[in-house]
């Protein structure tokens, strides 16, 4: 996803990554970034330093090549049947992250916006599939609406036009396994709208008692539609928020507050609807840890956009009274006791835990992204010109791809 310079409006971003907003004569790099300033200013930029960032580039892809396949080995004997499906689901995923990448840079490309090439983020042993996907730095600020929304919704719909029908031929040729309750620490995949309509029309009967195994290119199909519905979160500078605030305007700031907020609601939710489907079993709370884990996706999304919001702030400014590290430790550290305790059924210990998150909660309500005057979810400005009809069209059918995508729980153990 596109990641844009500061500008001097002061409002304050998959792959899922943000950008950062301030003076953009002032050529500032993000922070946290291990490129140099000069990256940032093309005239300031050597032959020496152009070479080294494309070294960076591709040295990064290939990290990220190899970590997508490791990771697939870890779960598969290396047979040479195993080092084919290795080989299908690196092809494929790497394929889509490409196409999602290389939408935003042709775009960005297009209307003279200087981006960067894209940097993929290699994650082997932690990420499931292998990557958290890549990043491209904008170093010019995004002048019109119409480009914002192009540079937005290239990488999304690029990605989508690959991801749609590699997950319809791979599930065309997935096998059907017995439910024999042997499976219960298999990863149990998300489903949502457009998945279900793939699953119906190209998917086989699933009898009862059976599912179905996803081959190596379908879940490297499913991998990007999941990535994309992140990005596609009309937040910030997310994707979604892009392609949202050149159709809403100043307007969207609001909107991503909300957003932001149902984020910590639909955790809520989740874990209650799990709970009472265990209550109406006569099960009570014994599956109380595997619940929160299920949920904890968009209790962790509800942290790391604010984070993330922090990260493109201008250099210098004061987003809110939490900032990045406390955040971080906080999110990881309920996080990792919930996965430590995900067997554990006392009353007393998950007591404590929902009162760490209390803490939290109420540190963000008084500090925080729960404030009424929080910026952390806020786009930049941009150009005022309305966009026109066409690429009003184009923006809404974008959006409308986050709820075809949505997934209630998209991965549950």
């Amino acid at each position: 996803m596109p990641s844009s310079p500061p500008d001097s409006s002061g409002s304050p971003p998959h792959s899922a990554m943000p950008s950062h907003e301030g003076d953009p004569s002032s050529s500032q790099t993000r922070r946290g970034d291990a490129m140099s300033d000069a990256l940032n200013d093309p005239s300031q930029t050597s032959p020496a330093a152009a070479s080294v960032a494309w070294r960076t580039n591709a040295l990064l892809l290939l990290a990220t090549i190899a970590s997508v396949f490791a990771t697939w080995m870890m779960h598969e004997a290396p047979t040479r049947s195993g080092l084919l499906h290795a080989l299908a689901y690196t092809g494929a995923l790497m394929a889509i992250l490409l196409a999602h990448e290389f939408g935003h840079y042709i775009a960005a490309r297009i209307h003279r916006v200087d981006a960067s090439l894209p940097y993929f983020i290699p994650l082997p042993f932690i990420s499931p599939f292998g990557t958290m996907g890549a990043v491209i730095r904008m170093r010019s600020v995004i002048p019109t609406r119409r480009a914002l929304l192009d540079i937005g919704a290239a990488g999304p719909l690029a990605g989508l036009a690959l991801a749609i029908p590699l997950y319809a031929w791979g599930v065309a040729h997935s096998q059907l396994v017995a439910m024999d309750g042997s499976d219960g620490d298999m990863m149990q995949l998300g489903n949502s709208l457009l998945l279900r309509l793939l699953d119906g029309w190209f998917g086989p009967p699933i009898p009862d008692g059976m599912d179905v195994l996803l081959s190596p290119v379908a879940f490297a199909g499913w991998v990007g539609m999941f990535v994309t519905m992140i990005n596609l979160l009309p937040v910030g500078q997310l994707d979604g928020g892009h392609v949202a605030f050149s159709l809403f305007g100043p307007s969207q700031n609001r909107i991503a507050q909300w957003v932001h907020r149902s984020m910590l609601v639909f955790f809520f939710v989740s874990l209650a609807s799990f709970v009472a489907r265990d209550a109406r079993a006569g099960i009570g709370l014994w599956h109380i840890g595997r619940h929160v884990n299920n949920s904890l996706f968009w209790l962790v999304w509800f942290e790391v956009l604010p984070i993330l919001g922090t990260l493109s702030a201008p250099r210098g400014g004061t987003p809110d009274g939490l900032g990045i590290r406390t955040r971080a430790f906080a999110t990881l550290g309920l996080a990792l006791l919930a996965g430590v305790l995900r067997d554990q059924t006392s009353v007393v210990v998950w007591g404590a835990w929902f009162v760490g998150l209390a803490v939290l909660i109420t540190m963000e309500v008084r500090w925080g992204a729960l404030r009424a005057s929080s910026t952390l979810m806020d786009h930049p400005a941009t150009g005022a010109q309305r966009l026109l009809r066409g690429r009003s069209v184009v923006a809404i059918l974008t959006l409308a791809f986050f709820a075809l995508l949505f997934m209630p729980t998209p991965i549950a153990l």
